[in-house]
């Protein structure tokens, strides 16, 4: 383990009981919640003018006076300060309001319903993210209303087309209004959610990010006739290439991120159980281990953390049934790990692609590191999760997907993926994310609106 792991071992062990719950703050964020998840902002295209106007409205009415920016008609940021004393620099609470689409016919309840059942929220966008939007607000209110006297301001900023890519967002505010969301940290996704595992209950939080690179692949062939297969048929070469993906994979690189995930959980599991999950830090061996895991789910959620990783997500080819097009082309969502480059990443993927496949980047970031990874926030958040829950284990995670934080630390902001809440076990809370029925437990909500309640307190009053 590092220092930092050692030092989260040790204040497991000291709390006796769970810190008791504000109803209010938990209520306030639950009833916001449901409120920004009954808003369609689904981007594209976005529109997240209606959601930021219940964040602006909810803001002004305690007393905080919020700037309304667009970047683009209808593509809102909302962006307010709590002042301090300045004795300190600012910290930063940040939330996407536009989420990715949901298909109704998929759902067990609609999902811009707001539904309140089975124990949790329903709605496409509970856990990605307005839940963190809605705790980040009512934590504001209170502390105004409270007249807390913090040594820093705390500025929280509600953005736009996080899901397309930032272009509307974060990205906008930080090339055009950066003196409003300078900081010296900022916490937004993902991380400080209960992992159970085994004997272990872990809140993993967001130390680093992939990067990003989005690639088209394209194969050429000879056209001509449906009724006349052709041997060299682009989309026929083009499938193939794909399925070599899909069975393959790319190598496994252990990063450091990792090494100190899994030596974390694997001190809370029983002796016989941690050698085999020290298989998964040797990349000969590891995609052996992740195909006998027998939750897929988790499989998946670490095999994103051992490798650049290429999902093909959009194939194109021909126009007319009675025609062998020319050109077959596929889209691939691109990750590439910190230590990676883009061009090690296309290397990677053309070997597994094959020569016949051309590859033309159409968006890259590189990947985010928050250095150095120990920090005064970073302990007072482990100390705020203890407190609420004894002898879980706080351990640093790297984020296999990309966030507001590629912008915002552009500014210098150390991040951390901080949205707290309780999951309970057998709850999948990665397979929640873009998917169907995303959904948030009510008391899990409330919980981490006293979390982060908590922690701004602590860290900045």
């Amino acid at each position: 383990m590092t220092s930092l792991d050692a030092r989260a071992g040790a204040a497991d062990r000291s709390p006796s009981s769970p810190r008791a719950l504000d109803a209010a703050i938990g209520d306030h964020a639950l009833q916001l919640c449901q409120t920004l998840l009954r808003i369609n902002t689904t981007n594209p295209p976005g529109n997240e003018r209606e959601a930021a106007d219940v964040v602006a409205t909810e803001l002004a009415g305690a007393g905080i006076e919020p700037k309304y920016l667009e970047s683009f008609p209808g593509r809102a940021n909302v962006v307010a300060r709590l002042r301090g004393t300045g004795e300190l620099p600012p910290i930063l609470l940040t939330a996407h309001l536009d989420v990715v689409e949901a298909d109704a016919s998929s759902w067990k309840y609609p999902p811009f319903g707001g539904v309140i059942a089975e124990g949790c929220l329903w709605g496409r966008g509970a856990l990605d993210m307005k839940n963190m939007a809605a705790m980040s607000v009512a934590v504001l209110a209170r502390l105004a209303r409270d007249k807390v006297k913090l040594r820093r301001d705390v500025i929280f900023a509600a953005v736009a087309d996080e899901e397309a890519g930032c272009d509307h967002g974060s990205r906008w505010l930080v090339e055009n209004h950066p003196d409003l969301v300078r900081s010296e940290y900022a916490l937004g996704e993902v991380g400080g959610y209960s992992m159970h595992l085994g004997r272990g209950v872990f809140y993993p939080i967001q130390v680093a990010e992939k990067g990003l690179c989005w690639v088209r692949g394209r194969v050429r062939g000879e056209p001509g006739h449906g009724s006349m297969p052709r041997e060299n048929s682009a989309v026929i070469r083009l499938a193939e290439a794909v399925a070599r993906l899909g069975e393959k994979g790319l190598p496994v690189h252990v990063t450091p991120y990792m090494r100190d995930l899994v030596d974390a959980i694997a001190s809370r599991q029983p002796a016989p159980l941690r050698p085999l999950l020290k298989r998964l830090l040797h990349p000969a061996i590891a995609p052996y281990a992740l195909r006998a895991l027998p939750d897929r789910s988790l499989a998946r959620a670490i095999g994103a953390l051992l490798s650049n990783t290429a999902s093909p997500t959009i194939l194109r080819a021909g126009s007319k049934i009675n025609v062998i097009p020319g050109v077959a082309e596929v889209e691939l969502d691109g990750r590439v790990l910190p230590g990676q480059t883009e061009a090690d990443f296309l290397r990677e993927l053309g070997t597994v692609l094959g020569p016949d496949v051309e590859l033309e980047v159409l968006q890259s970031a590189p990947p985010l590191e928050t250095e150095p990874m120990a920090s005064p926030l970073y302990d007072a958040i482990r100390e705020s999760i203890v407190a609420h829950d004894p002898g879980a284990m706080v351990v640093p995670y790297l984020m296999p997907g990309f966030t507001d934080a590629k912008f915002f630390s552009k500014l210098g902001a150390k991040w951390y993926g901080f949205s707290p809440v309780q999951i309970p076990p057998g709850m999948r809370f990665a397979e929640l994310f873009h998917g169907n029925d995303e959904r948030i437990p009510v008391e899990g909500l409330k919980w981490g609106a006293n979390v982060l309640l908590d922690l701004v307190r602590r860290f900045c009053a």
